[in-house]
């Protein structure tokens, strides 16, 4: 009896044993392979196109150096290598379009061009053999920015290099003597949407002379300096005359 019972205690433990591998074994099999593309359960995270993609309410922000595209008005070249009579010159209409021969009328504004290469080329395939062709921007819209409000010289500028917003400030004639420089707004469009807002400290840049703030301008930014608040009620103050001055001083203290 007694080795019967060491029998059954030996088993027993035999199997206690072996069951935290076997759980172990279960749990390595529940997890995918390393690489594979499939996601645990609960990551939800995609790329930020996808989460923008189709969205109203989020913003797609600006690519840091943006391809310039396409406005109405710019004049577009093409020339063929082995089909001359293919060149022609383009401008893009008011209403966005292009016409070409033979293909007919191609939406060209808002495309860079790049993708209007692309375009052409799977258009021109169709009726050329592996067209080679090159197409060129002779003729565009300059980068431009727009000064407004409490500047000397308000009006659209073209942009040329590197601007920062004090230089274009500068460039507009400086601030008036009624601007409000701790207040300057720069106004960016981010798609066709939305518009980014930002508010900058010219006031405290320049005291501190830290010009970390003093941000760089993009083609069709636009600054806006508002009025002071001393200059809104000013004409409502009252303004002492030059002779209520002279008769102050002649008066002995």
């Amino acid at each position: 009896m007694t080795h019967r019972r060491i029998l059954l205690i030996g088993i027993t433990a035999l199997l206690l044993a072996s069951f935290p591998f076997s759980l172990a074994g279960e749990k390595i099999q529940s997890q995918p392979p390393p690489g594979s593309a499939t996601a645990p359960p609960g990551d939800h995270t995609s790329t930020f196109e996808d989460k923008n993609q189709g969205s109203l309410d989020t913003p797609v922000l600006h690519q840091r150096y943006p391809r310039y595209q396409l406005c109405k008005s710019d004049t577009i070249e093409l020339n063929f290598t082995f089909a001359p009579a293919f060149n022609q010159t383009v401008t893009v209409q008011p209403d966005g379009y292009i016409t070409l021969r033979p293909l007919g009328d191609i939406r060209a504004e808002g495309k860079t061009m790049p993708e209007l290469t692309q375009m052409l080329q799977a258009g021109y395939a169709k009726i050329l053999r592996d067209p080679v062709f090159t197409v060129e921007l002779k003729d565009f819209e300059k980068p431009h920015f727009i000064a407004g409000g409490e500047v000397e010289r308000p009006g659209k500028y073209e942009l040329r290099g590197d601007t920062t917003v004090a230089e274009a400030v500068a460039v507009a004639g400086g601030f008036k003597e009624e601007a409000k420089h701790s207040q300057v707004l720069l106004f960016r469009r981010v798609s066709n949407d939305w518009v980014e807002v930002k508010q900058l400290n010219l006031k405290k840049m320049f005291q501190q002379k830290d010009l970390r703030e003093d941000l760089y301008l993009q083609p069709g930014d636009m600054l806006y300096v508002p009025k002071s608040f001393i200059s809104k009620i000013e004409r409502f103050l009252p303004t002492p005359r030059l002779g209520m001055l002279l008769s102050f001083k002649s008066k002995p203290f």
